[in-house]
């Protein structure tokens, strides 16, 4: 009997040379998920829009500073003066009723002066409020004048009775006005409300509210000739007023729209000052 020769067992990663390698056929691609890609950059609308709006609001304020000040050197605009004229209370009652309640009657004439400095422009104002307080803010009366236009260099006294009925008051503050109105040491103050513009040949600015107070003198300083100037504060925005004189051309209501916001600029700059 002819013995057998073990067979030899190859080793791990053998390869035949005498075997011609194939390689596999290439695969599809393996798809990663979404979250293994880097996010795509979208073109932002938003930054692009508050670009612009930025730029626009840039050159708009430069343009009413233009405006501005082409305004006041073509015009030079003043802005309108007011004193408190007269002032005159012909009637105070203090009653003190038999409940215990004490009842105010007062009437008042107020004479305010407006002047117009400008030699260019007419002024115009809206309707106009007039409060007269006496001491510790309490109302004397008001009135309501209807809207009016001051032409150039012009000098305008308004006039004003206020009046005030069965008014209840504190029964300390009814003895100091009693005692006040007596011995003429009564302080009184008017405050004016009203709204101005100005206006040129075929055109006239928007209105800026403004408050003028005038007085926080003794009835006895007013009799005796004093004037106080009133002290003008502009409040609010700008409110649109019709052209007075007629019609106002398309061409010339941007021109008076833009020296609306050049007016308005230099009025808040000018009561600042004063």
């Amino acid at each position: 009997m002819s013995e057998t020769t073990p067979v030899l067992q190859r080793p791990p990663g053998y390869k035949d040379p005498d075997i011609t390698a194939q390689r596999p056929p290439p695969g599809k691609p393996v798809a990663l998920p979404p979250s293994f890609y880097p996010p795509r950059r979208r073109k932002s609308c938003c930054r692009t829009c508050c670009c612009f709006l930025c730029l626009f609001i840039i050159m708009a304020t430069l343009l009413c500073f233009a405006v501005g000040g082409f305004f006041y050197v073509w015009f030079e605009p003043r802005v309108p003066v007011l004193h408190l004229k007269s002032l005159e209370i012909p009637q105070l009652n203090v009653t003190a009723n038999a409940d215990g309640t004490t009842m105010l009657n007062a009437r008042t004439l107020i004479g305010v002066e407006v002047k117009n400095l400008n030699s260019e422009l007419r002024v115009i104002y809206d309707r106009t409020n007039v409060h007269i307080n006496s001491q510790d803010g309490l109302d004397l009366g008001s009135a309501s004048l209807p809207g009016f236009t001051q032409e150039k260099k012009n000098v305008t006294v308004l006039k004003i009775a206020t009046q005030v009925r069965n008014a209840l008051v504190d029964d300390d503050m009814g003895k100091k006005l009693k005692e006040g109105f007596k011995s003429k040491s009564l302080p009184v103050s008017v405050v004016v409300q009203t709204a101005v513009g100005v206006g040129g040949k075929g055109w006239n600015t928007w209105t800026v509210g403004v408050d003028a107070k005038c007085g926080d003198l003794t009835l006895k300083q007013l009799e005796g000739g004093a004037m106080p100037r009133c002290r003008i504060k502009a409040r609010g925005r700008l409110m649109i007023t019709p052209n007075h004189g007629g019609l106002v051309k398309k061409k010339e209501t941007s021109l008076a729209v833009s020296i609306s916001y050049g007016f308005e600029v230099l009025l808040r700059a000018e009561l600042v000052v004063l």
